[in-house]
């Protein structure tokens, strides 16, 4: 299954991190490339009025958070806290709920029909937390706070008060597998927490606004996510996140593309060229070898996105379609958008990409379209778009 053993580790007296390692795993949602792997993290808390298990695993895993409680001696467990019911935290619930019969489920209101119908967890089992509502664990306290839309619209953190550990579940999370327990000891977290934000965040940026603003008001010491490293720089974090939701983009120009006969190829070498001769940074991305993540990444940043590629039959070339409704689902801060396309004898490719990037057209430039291979008006054609896009972008006073 590719879950690697690891023993629970102590965060501080009583709180334990139960990490699980998914080294070989590839594929996230059958969508979402894991260069990295990733992991998924439960927590422990040991108080004198309770024992909490905030999250669980995927269930491809369970064994592995199975055997850490075996090894903290866990002989009950009073709460189980779900702070978000997508399945790969959520998942092993039913089994935790086997093995530990009078648990009861602490979760937000919205999360309660998700767990019933997803994972049909009894409904007498489940025990709605409100927004801001504690529970005393004796020693220790509980703080439940909802951060809705990051990514799903029940999700919440916990917030043990006492040691102001945040346990964020997917909010400030990243796909890595890893030894290392704390982000400060792993030196590829920033990139793998931007892919992270770029592949499963970024579409909810301005949300994500109002909800970083009630985890600062928490003033943490440490945030726990339920994937890759725990956090022992919470403003680290929560620095890189402002940056990445910040709304003006930067001055850069994203190129996707699918050739067939060489042609967009051509047309992309020229337009490419064009851009950098006019000091107008661009990354192009081949969508027939490209990763989706570094796609992702860009799309965080660039202020100006474009889609090249040919007809087939009368419509756009189905590896632009996905790239286009992709691009056009996160939402992404760029201020304008176009496309180059050629085709053979006919073709409605233009009006299908602007329709499937609706959520641009604010700031939707006419596409460069031309028959078979570029000529000199074409070319003519996308050095003026080229010139074009950097006039909106002196324009928007767009940063480096």
């Amino acid at each position: 299954m590719g879950g690697g053993r690891m023993k629970p580790r102590e965060i501080t007296s009583g709180v334990y991190f139960l990490g699980v390692p998914h080294w070989n795993r590839r594929l996230f949602d059958n969508l979402i490339p894991l260069p990295e792997g990733t992991s998924y993290n439960a927590y422990l808390i040991k108080a004198t009025g309770g024992t909490v298990l905030v999250d669980t695993v995927e269930p491809a895993v369970s064994q592995v958070l199975f055997q850490q409680l075996r090894d903290l001696k866990v002989d009950h467990i009073d709460y189980i806290v779900s702070n978000h019911a997508e399945q790969d935290h959520s998942g092993a619930i039913p089994q935790v709920l086997e093995r530990f019969p009078k648990a009861q489920m602490l979760c937000s209101d919205k999360a309660k029909d998700l767990l019933v119908t997803h994972l049909h967890v009894p409904e007498d089992k489940v025990r709605v937390m409100k927004d801001g509502e504690r529970l005393s664990l004796g020693d220790r306290t509980l703080r439940f706070v909802y951060t809705p839309w990051v990514h799903w619209p029940e999700t919440m953190v916990t917030f043990l008060e006492e040691e102001r550990i945040l346990f964020s579940c997917d909010f400030f999370g990243s796909h890595l597998a890893s030894y290392s327990m704390y982000a400060s000891s792993e030196p590829q977290l920033e990139v793998a927490s931007k892919r992270y934000y770029a592949e499963i965040m970024a579409p909810f940026r301005g949300v994500i606004k109002k909800n970083i603003e009630k985890v600062e008001s928490l003033k943490p010491q440490i945030i726990a996510p339920s994937h890759g490293p725990i956090h022992d720089d919470p403003q680290r974090i929560m620095t890189l996140y402002k940056k990445w939701i910040d709304d003006k983009p930067t001055n850069l120009v994203l190129v996707v593309y699918v050739t067939m006969h060489g042609s967009v190829e051509t047309a992309v070498d020229h337009f490419c060229d064009a851009l950098t001769s006019l000091s107008v940074p661009v990354k192009r991305f081949d969508l027939t070898v490209s990763d989706v993540g570094e796609l992702a990444m860009t799309l965080v940043d660039a202020a100006t996105v474009v889609v090249a590629a040919p007809t087939v039959l009368t419509g756009l070339h189905p590896l632009a379609v996905s790239a286009a409704y992709l691009i056009n689902a996160f939402r992404p801060k760029a201020i304008a958008a176009t496309g180059i396309i050629s085709y053979g004898w006919g073709t409605k490719a233009p009006q299908q990409l602007e329709q499937l990037m609706a959520n641009l057209k604010s700031g939707w430039i006419d596409p460069v379209v031309f028959k078979g291979l570029p000529d000199r008006e074409s070319f003519e054609s996308l050095t003026n778009l080229a010139r074009k896009i950097k006039q909106i972008h002196e324009r928007a006073e767009i940063g480096n």
